[in-house]
């Protein structure tokens, strides 16, 4: 069988992708060691490459391989974000892997595949295809969680890992085997039909629904899916921490708003009040137990969980069914918005993680901030920067996403759920401004000066300056990203 030309076009950005990859690890058992950061550039002009032909064809809507993959104003901007993140990752890594003595060229392989698959999960549109492209996201994420194979707390990361997300694949794979029999289709199209013949109130639908709520839960981290995410953002290399705390979480998002929005649209008022259900509890569970944790990454980790609960409060209002369709729009690209402002002020946070070295050691607890804003007081405003912005203090990026969750929800007659966001809200500036209290009012526990061992690096220094140009121009000027994510909202049913 021959595939058209056109369909090989339509997917030329995820075959760069998985073509870089592979060249990756061919090359990695050639080059000598000196030359192995050449492969992370590789990897770079890749995306690059990509990021051009994606933003060339942002307003064109076309589908390929007979309508398993489509190619939409919203998978374009899934997309954009995912390079720019990805990008962002490679270039903190180069001297994050060094420092660990973990250099080793699979690494940018493994995180390219890891890449493809985020990518088809936001172009396809077929519950098969979503199903693979996981997949390939979620494996190569169980190796790069355990990449630190020295140490017993990554490796345990990776173990736990690779066993709840398997469970939560096979829950994901049975919800839509469920589907396949009351469709005879995994087309979001075909599954849209066979839910508004059978109607709300079928069994079988209700139980798919809730077996890919389920499924997807997991890959989000919402409570109660969320056990794995503290000791697997803890145990992973900084680095990957960061890319799975904002690419994984991204491209999870982007698939299954499509899914519930698309295929489910017509069990909206059962999915609804669901998801209000798990938005309550993921932001009641994420603020609270992040007060009381003493390791950077565990609190980021509790952090993430909690900023899922605030996109949630989108899809929330996006499944409002006496809402007019304009506010429903609203909620959608509300939570784009969100998640990418969410992606600038997390990158940022964890990369001035992995600047603090202690004796070697990451230096990812609290206590080693300590003195911070004496010793390294460049570091200490930019992650002064971050935590305001995660705890949406105007006029950072993290209150301008804040601000239109919150105005959808009012719009949508939900005000009271907007009020619980932001009493909870302010819940989180306690863990948050606490890391600023220990960096300025507290005097470092040693009594030499503890450095960064690579905070002049100029990949890390350009991490820290793109993290910190979209918190603060994001915050100040967010009407271009406003208008991007509003004009690539999926059509709302």
């Amino acid at each position: 069988m021959t595939i058209p030309l056109a369909d090989l076009v339509a997917l030329l950005p995820e075959l760069v992708v998985v073509g870089a990859a592979c060249l990756v690890l061919a090359l990695d058992p050639i080059l000598p060691r000196e030359q192995k950061g050449a492969l992370a550039w590789l990897s770079l002009s890749a995306l690059a490459v990509c990021l051009g032909f994606t933003a060339s064809h942002m307003d064109t809507t076309t589908t390929a391989f007979s309508g398993l993959v489509i190619l939409d104003p919203y998978a374009a901007f899934w997309k954009l974000l995912l390079y720019v993140v990805t990008g962002l990752t490679i270039l903190l890594s180069l001297s994050y892997l060094k420092a660990e003595r973990i250099h080793l060229a699979e690494y940018y392989g493994f995180m390219l595949l890891s890449l493809s698959g985020m990518m088809i999960m936001v172009s396809a549109a077929d519950l098969l295809t979503i199903y693979l492209g996981t997949e390939l996201m979620s494996l190569s994420l169980y190796v790069l969680a355990g990449f630190k194979r020295f140490e017993a707390r990554s490796l345990e990361a990776s173990a736990k890992y690779f066993v709840l997300g398997a469970f939560s694949s096979g829950v994901l794979l049975y919800g839509i085997s469920l589907l396949f029999g009351l469709a005879g289709s995994t087309r979001l199209s075909d599954i849209a039909l066979a839910v508004n013949t059978v109607g709300i109130d079928d069994p079988m639908l209700l139980l798919a629904m809730i077996l890919l709520v389920v499924g997807f839960g997991f890959k989000i981290a919402v409570v109660p899916f969320h056990m794995w995410t503290p000791d697997v953002y803890e145990g992973s290399p900084t680095s990957v921490t960061a890319f799975m705390a904002v690419a994984s979480k991204a491209a999870s998002f982007g698939a299954f708003l499509r899914v519930f929005l698309d295929g489910l649209s017509g069990v909206k008022a059962n999915w609804q009040v669901l998801f209000l259900v798990l938005c309550i509890a993921t932001l009641i569970l994420g603020n609270l137990v992040a007060i009381v944790q003493t390791n950077i990454k565990r609190m980021l980790a509790y952090s993430s969980i909690a900023h899922a609960g605030y996109a949630l409060i989108g899809v929330v209002v996006a499944g409002q069914l006496d809402a007019e369709s304009a506010v429903r729009s609203l909620g959608l690209s509300s939570v784009m918005l969100y998640l990418a402002v969410y992606a600038f002020m997390t990158l940022g946070a964890f990369a001035v993680v992995a600047m603090l070295r202690k004796g070697g050691v990451e230096g990812d607890q609290i206590e080693d901030f300590a003195g911070l804003a004496k010793r390294q007081p460049v570091a200490a405003l930019l992650m002064l920067v971050f935590m305001v912005s995660l705890a949406g203090i105007p006029p950072t990026a993290g209150f301008i996403g804040k601000f239109y969750l919150f105005l959808a929800a009012v719009k949508a007659g939900l005000a009271w759920l907007a009020v619980v966001a932001v009493v909870l809200s302010a819940v989180s500036a306690y863990f948050y401004l606490r890391v600023v209290m220990v960096m300025y009012m507290r005097e470092p526990a040693g009594e030499e000066p503890i450095l960064p061992r690579f905070a002049a690096s100029p990949a890390l220094t350009v991490v820290l300056a793109c993290a910190l140009t979209g918190v603060v121009l994001l915050g100040l000027f967010p009407n271009a990203l406003v208008s991007m994510a509003t004009q690539s909202v999926l059509p709302i049913r």
